[in-house]
């Protein structure tokens, strides 16, 4: 895909969501890692049912920590891996405490650091907290980068790396989202909706007038 079709692609999605937004519900950075730490293997819709009910007592490090686990639990309860996560949530807790000042911290490596978060959760939190352009890389975003052609890759930090290399410079800032969404609603995973897809006649997938 050359350059000339990148850029329209991106000016078609900017033109259709000038301002495009996380489907997470959150208010601080705080909020935003706790409910992209929950998010992983999980729905949006579920991660906001629970952080509605969660955040309003307990948006803090400090506050969180004094829940407990059991109490906790009964809050994440309805989202896959609660357990896991739970465990996850407490522990960056107590590590934001004791060597962050109880802030997110802005900087891949010690977010990285933080139980329950990887390279893509960083990003998030990096790119939607804080302003920098960076990609996460989720299922979405994986497919669509190589059933497009926009930025080919064996594995994600594969195709983060062609994204970040190939997206024009005016719309890094937003392309994460965009991406997300068009995959989550439009170029979802078994049958593409091309015959609604705003991007059709600049994609390069083999399939797509078949629908498949």
């Amino acid at each position: 895909m050359n350059k000339t079709k990148r850029t329209e692609i991106f000016r078609r999605l900017r033109e259709q969501n000038p301002n495009p937004k996380t489907e997470l519900v959150y208010a601080t950075p705080f909020e935003l890692l706790i409910s992209v730490i929950l998010s992983a293997q999980a729905t949006d819709i579920s991660v906001n049912k629970a952080t509605a009910k969660l955040f309003p007592v307990a948006n803090t490090p400090e506050a969180i920590l004094a829940l407990g686990s059991a109490t906790l639990k009964s809050y994440l309860s309805t989202i896959g891996l609660y357990n896991a996560k739970t465990a996850n949530v407490l522990k960056t807790c107590k590590l934001l405490i004791e060597k962050h000042n109880s802030k997110v911290p802005e900087d891949r490596d010690a977010l990285e650091a933080l139980p329950g978060v990887g390279r893509k959760t960083a990003s998030v939190v990096l790119n939607t907290a804080f302003g920098h352009r960076a990609i996460a890389v989720d299922t979405h975003i994986f497919r669509i980068a190589n059933r497009t052609g926009l930025a080919p890759g064996k594995n994600v930090l594969e195709v983060e790396k062609g994204l970040l290399k190939f997206i024009p410079e005016e719309f890094l800032q937003d392309a994460h989202h965009w991406l997300i969404l068009h995959g989550r609603y439009t170029c979802v995973a078994r049958k593409p909706r091309c015959g609604s897809c705003i991007i059709a006649d600049l994609c390069e997938y083999k399939h797509k007038e078949l629908g498949i």
